[in-house]
């Protein structure tokens, strides 16, 4: 059940053929932070703020929330979790939805498939999770050509299992429109917080950093999510066939064997601009692929925020404190 592939040095990852077979979200998102947790601990990492800075034995007087009781159910012993980076941020998670997202040839263990909009969707739960479990306020906006769902960002309870149940009624739409989705965004964000923005971006993309400059002019810290499938990236289709365009509808009777190099020169020129323009307006980008462990996307994630922090990014005000886990 595990993937051996391992780029960072924390351990074994979940491979995503398996996880995605699983249909209920909240389960899966479970399984894959349990993962990423315990990965962390026996991790050089250190720094981010979903990490744990420290254990230490648990002392009369300690507040008993905060005890990590997995491990006392394996060593009956006790031990306090420390944590750094109390911050009390505000995130919205902005998740495409729209008929490209639901393109996927990615295959679970069982034969079937799944799509971008899935693993979109799993990792948006996965970040939400990390972001509840550090008490930061965690809020969603589902989109397409319209904004289909909005939670506003909050910390309280059942935050969470609203989140998940937003993402997993939401039907994918039509097209793309990135600029309803971050207006609706920057107009709730009266205070300075960090926008995740999760989607394929098949789309033009002339209004990205107008749409995202708002923002980030405003103070707040983005990170760009762009999910592709394999075949999008490769495109190493062997038959001549009728491909059509999610979005438009258009059909194309296309030789991948003479169109291959054409089509790879586009999109690598199109994931250029993407990635020239959030970097322009210094938001964290990732490049992700639905095969690649979920694991690994949290963790470069989290890698790339610290050292944009650490070289002029807005640094939080860090202090140690326990928290419950």
């Amino acid at each position: 059940m595990a993937n051996s592939t391992n780029t960072s040095g924390i351990g074994r990852y979940a491979d995503p053929a398996v996880l995605m077979r699983i249909r209920a979200l909240d389960l899966r998102v479970r399984l894959i932070m349990d993962g990423f947790y315990n990965g962390l601990h026996r991790s050089p990492l250190h720094g981010f703020s979903v990490e744990f800075s420290e254990y230490r034995q648990y002392t009369e007087g300690d507040d008993p929330r905060f005890i990590d009781w997995k491990i006392a159910a394996r060593s009956d012993r006790y031990f306090i979790k420390l944590f750094e980076d109390e911050t009390n941020l505000r995130c919205h998670l902005v998740v495409d939805n729209s008929r490209s997202m639901a393109f996927g040839t990615t295959q679970t263990d069982q034969g079937g498939t799944y799509t971008k909009a899935d693993y979109a969707k799993t990792l948006a739960g996965c970040l939400a999770y990390a972001l509840i479990e550090q008490r930061d306020a965690a809020g969603l906006v589902v989109f397409d050509e319209e904004v289909d769902e909005y939670i506003p960002a909050r910390f309280r309870h059942g935050q969470l299992r609203q989140i998940y149940q937003a993402l997993e009624k939401a039907e994918g739409g039509k097209s793309t429109d990135l600029t309803k989705p971050l207006e609706r965004v920057a107009s709730q964000m009266r205070k300075r917080g960090m926008v995740i923005l999760i989607s394929d971006f098949l789309a033009p993309i002339d209004g990205l950093e107008r749409d995202l400059g708002y923002l980030a002019s405003s103070g707040h810290e983005l990170v760009v999510f762009q999910v592709l499938d394999p075949q999008e990236l490769h495109f190493e289709f062997e038959d001549a066939a009728l491909f059509t365009d999610l979005e438009t509808g258009r059909q194309l009777y296309i030789d991948p064997g003479q169109a291959r190099a054409s089509y790879r020169k586009k999109l690598d020129e199109h994931l250029a601009a993407v990635k020239k323009s959030c970097e322009k307006l210094g938001a964290v980008y990732e490049l992700t692929t639905t095969d690649r462990p979920l694991e690994l996307a949290l963790t470069e994630f989290f890698v790339r925020q610290q050292h944009q922090r650490a070289n002029g990014g807005r640094v939080r005000q860090r202090r140690s404190s326990g928290r419950a886990g």
